[in-house]
């Protein structure tokens, strides 16, 4: 929920022609992430919850890659992306323990 947090707050400072471009679309990657990982949890079931954690995960990268862009680009590449990035790789490193201690989701 930080990152989600730490998302707003930065995407606040992106131009205001980005309303529906990157800044919509990291945040919603940004929310995901912990409302998947909600959902599987509440589901019951060990095989939904690592279906659900698979689709946080691919959130997070989803993330990454649009942070990079957002880095990138001149009218943002200027901000500073220290806590994102850093909350970023951590909720990536507990997700992949999350997700290598779970058993598979059946496709």
């Amino acid at each position: 929920m930080d990152l989600s947090l730490e998302i707003y707050l930065l995407t606040d400072s992106f131009p205001t022609d980005e309303r529906f471009g990157l800044t919509s679309q990291m945040r919603r990657a940004a929310v995901s992430i912990p409302s998947n990982i909600a959902e599987g949890k509440m589901r019951g079931y060990d095989n939904e919850f690592a279906r659900f954690l698979s689709i946080a995960y691919g959130s997070a990268a989803e993330l990454q890659t649009q942070l990079s862009i957002a880095r990138r680009l001149p009218r943002t590449g200027s901000l500073d992306y220290d806590r994102a990035d850093c909350l970023l790789h951590e909720v990536l490193r507990m997700l992949n323990v999350l997700c290598s201690s779970r058993p598979k989701a059946n496709p």
